[in-house]
């Protein structure tokens, strides 16, 4: 077992020692990287590790300690609101990302449920089949049933029809999705705003992925459908600062209508011997660096920045669809409106191209079929992105001819046989490594190429694909027991 060394690692060695780490990481600076990363560039980068460094030790558990931190929150939250077109009631919470978000969001809803309609005791929440997994680990964590509808099998869009037959007399919250991560689309927010006002119903707009960059391309001249606070009906929305403002890791903002709502997201204990303990977050300590860095990118790049890196990615986009259009195996699924988008084939498997791009210094983001959707490759395109794309495309060509070549769907039907009598609720180690072995996965780690991997989820139902993402998650985390890097 690695243990601490008796003696302190020289700074040298030290920094050495810990770039090594990074040995096997995408290389996301050099703009090949579509999905994950957010790059606006070396100088804003540079902007938020100084600023971020700077405020490291303060600490933004306390703000009668560390005011500053609560000044830079309370001008963050402003623009945040100003940017959405809020009014003087609409108040925001900084957050450590999208998922602690929409987790208070949901805690919203359910603790003022409890409070004003204590006959419901157990509180559903309506989701479109395409929000984000945050609402259902949401829902796993505070006890709030999930009820899952179909959306439009065209545009990806929630269907508001089936929004509307999905409410029980235990909803407390609607959800809709600006823009919906797997297919870059927004949601009728307007629409569901109303069906929200017509049954007294709470409406969260999940706009971590889109909100902060939509107003800029709507200025930009794109049909952007309406999302924000101009939108009877919605009650809080969630919109991240890591993603296209380009903050570090982690920073987001939760906003409610009013004070009111809000209060049922704070969480406060009197019943202890310690300190006083008062919460707005999930977090308790937790470092003022993520306030600052979102601080200072906010202001260094301004307004005009963000609207020049929008036109960017926006051209980018523009780019990359066209250009899958002359792919002729491909086809864009929906009509994004945003720069992330999904396309699938019905030639080739993209599991294979994904690998394919992989070997020629790409990365793109494989997704499972999941309802009306089929497996498909996703791209977030980032401003670094937009010298790339003439490159990105022709290796996709490639890629795609290389495909047609190579073995699919082999294992689908051996490996629905080998589940069908294990229970992935009592999925056992030795079943996992008997699955593993069957996708071709022999020792420790994963293959260089994921298709068959791929493959082997995309043919499993839903409860079983989780099942083993868990036992993987627990076998790849496990305690060094020789030595260190």
């Amino acid at each position: 077992m690695t243990k601490i060394p008796d003696k302190g690692v020289p700074r040298n060695e030290l920094f050495a020692r810990l770039e090594t780490f990074r040995g096997k990481d995408v290389d996301w600076r050099s703009g090949r990287t579509w999905a994950y990363v957010y790059d606006p560039g070396l100088e804003t980068e540079e902007v938020v590790k100084q600023a971020f460094s700077s405020y490291l030790s303060e600490n933004g558990l306390d703000p009668t300690a560390f005011p500053s931190a609560l000044a830079l929150e309370n001008e963050i939250v402003a623009m945040a609101i100003a940017h959405l077109n809020g009014d003087a009631n609409v108040v925001g919470t900084f957050t450590s990302g999208g998922t602690e978000s929409i987790i208070l969001a949901v805690k919203t809803a359910r603790d003022r449920a409890r409070k004003l309609q204590p006959e419901i005791r157990e509180p559903e929440m309506v989701l479109p089949e395409t929000a984000h997994a945050a609402f259902h680990k949401a829902a796993h964590y505070l006890d709030v049933k999930p009820v899952v509808v179909p959306v439009d099998p065209q545009s990806f869009r929630a269907d508001v029809k089936n929004v509307r037959d999905a409410i029980t007399p235990n909803t407390i919250l609607l959800v809709g999705s600006a823009i919906s991560y797997a297919h870059g689309v927004v949601d009728p927010i307007r629409e569901l705003g109303q069906l929200a006002l017509e049954r007294n119903l709470l409406l969260h707009v999940d706009g971590c992925m889109g909100g902060f960059l939509l107003p800029y391309l709507r200025r930009l001249g794109q049909p952007i459908p309406d999302f924000d606070w101009t939108v009877p009906g919605v009650t809080s929305i969630s919109m991240d600062f890591h993603k296209y403002a380009f903050a570090a890791k982690g920073a987001s903002v939760v906003m409610y209508r009013d004070r009111e709502l809000r209060r049922y997201q704070i969480y406060a204990c009197a019943g202890w011997m310690g300190y006083t303990v008062v919460n707005p977050t999930v977090q308790s300590t937790k470092s003022a660096g993520p306030l600052a860095a979102t601080w200072a990118v906010l202001n260094h790049l301004g307004d005009e920045g963000y609207l020049r890196l929008a036109r960017a990615m926006l051209d980018a986009t523009t780019r990359v669809c066209d250009g899958l259009a002359r792919i002729p195996a491909l086809r864009l699924l929906g009509a994004p409106d945003m720069n992330l988008i999904a396309f699938a084939s019905d030639e080739v498997s993209v599991f294979h191209v994904a690998d394919e791009m992989r070997e020629r210094g790409w990365f793109v983001q494989p997704q499972l079929a999941f309802g009306a959707s089929p497996e498909n490759l996703h791209l977030s395109i980032n401003p670094a992105s937009a010298r790339w794309v003439e490159a990105f495309l022709a290796d996709l060509a490639a890629s795609v001819e290389a495909a047609r070549a190579l073995p699919s769907g082999q294992l689908t039907a051996g490996i629905r046989e080998a589940v069908a009598g294990i229970d992935p609720a009592a999925l056992s180690d030795d079943d996992f490594a008997k699955l593993l072995a069957f996708a071709g996965v022999q020792g420790e780690g994963l293959p260089t190429r994921m298709a068959g991997i791929n493959e082997m989820m995309n043919a499993l139902p839903p409860p079983m694909r989780a099942a083993l993402l868990i036992a993987y998650v627990n076998h790849l985390y496990e305690p060094v027991r020789g030595g260190g890097a």
